[in-house]
């Protein structure tokens, strides 16, 4: 198992020299990838491109770049030009986000997402390839058919004629699309003692594409706390937790809360959202439960974290990436330091 940081986005208590910190002092310890990503702030390629330039071996990767923000065109260029900018170390996660972001802020319908991300991955997998995109499909047709357009090929040779795709999933048939089109899939709130369900989704789209689930990146985002206390660690994690299961999407369309659903956390789940959607977060924070934390996190002393490390490995996690819940950028670089000790004592590291 190899060790990715998630950086997330841009926020109010972070700053780009934060980030590329953090991502430099990730590459100087061997962790395989940094990836980045988008909501409706700052974007994921900017920064990636940014980052690409001052690092040396690890990987860049959007987690994610969104589907309904980009043509599939848009995005072959943006990708064959970091895996250019980087010498091949880019890789393309995608998400088709979700209603809120997708019709309140691009402004695109939200219906139909894993027809649209079937579409989207053929499209830019032909432009990255520098085939002639030519596409007639329910939701993309190219070129246009009453207009002077014609098929054109992507103008430039990038490094690789395939960059590495992975899919944002957490229902199953979008698990199922991952594992059939994409080369991985990026998790979030993964726990090995559910990870059965989740890779049996994804095994069955490898094998509609003629492939076994061995060579597929299996890359969950996991929060890690560094402490003597687990359950002081947790209380770092409980607003975050709560802003996905209790106030992502609507009521009725919470992908995360119908994963804790799912995972037989369904009264607290409801519970959360209740009182996330009445303004209560607090409430809804203290609701989630602690189990439930645990079992998506990383929380305690090094040891603790390496016997959780050595159950994610065990579980079918080929990359885990780690989102660090700390007050600063030394907390981040000293926090990185032991979970690479951590992979190293818990002897699953590659």
């Amino acid at each position: 198992m190899r060790l990715g940081l998630s950086l997330g986005y841009q926020t109010a208590w972070s700053t780009p020299a934060d980030h590329l910190a953090l991502a430099q002092e990730a590459d100087r310890l061997g962790y395989s990838v940094v990836w980045a990503a988008e909501a409706y702030g700052s974007d994921s390629p900017s920064m990636l491109a940014w980052m690409a330039g001052q690092t040396q071996r690890i990987d860049v990767g959007a987690a994610v770049m969104q589907i309904p923000a980009r043509t599939p065109a848009a995005t072959a260029m943006t990708a064959a030009t970091i895996d250019a900018l980087s010498g091949g170390r880019f890789r393309l996660g995608l998400g088709v986000s979700g209603p809120q972001v997708s019709e309140g802020w691009h402004g695109v319908r939200f219906a139909k997402p894993l027809g649209r991300t079937r579409e989207f991955v053929d499209i830019v997998k032909l432009a990255i390839a520098r085939k002639e995109v030519a596409y007639d499909g329910e939701h993309y047709t190219l070129p246009l058919p009453d207009g002077p357009g014609k098929a054109l090929r992507l103008s430039f040779h990038p490094p690789r004629e395939h960059i590495p795709i992975y899919l944002a999933a957490v229902g199953p048939k979008n698990l199922e699309l991952a594992g059939e089109i994409a080369d991985g899939w990026l998790a979030v709130f993964y726990a090995p003692e559910f990870a059965d369900e989740h890779l049996a989704a994804v095994a069955a789209g490898r094998a509609k594409a003629g492939k076994e689930l061995a060579g597929f990146d299996v890359v969950p985002s996991v929060p890690v706390v560094v402490g003597d206390d687990v359950a002081s660690c947790a209380e770092l994690v409980r607003w975050y937790a709560a802003l996905y299961v209790g106030g992502m999407g609507s009521r009725n369309q919470n992908f995360y809360n119908q994963l804790a659903t799912r995972m037989g956390y369904g009264d607290a789940a409801r519970e959360v959202q209740d009182l996330y959607l009445a303004k209560r977060q607090r409430d809804a924070a203290a609701a989630v439960p602690m189990e439930f934390i645990d079992r998506t996190s990383l929380l305690g002393p090094k040891e603790r974290i390496a016997e959780r490390l050595r159950e994610y490995a065990a579980s079918g996690v080929t990359t885990l990436s780690v989102t660090l819940f700390v007050a600063d950028r030394d907390s981040g670089v000293q926090t990185l330091r032991t979970v690479a000790e951590a992979l190293d004592l818990s002897g699953v590291g590659e």
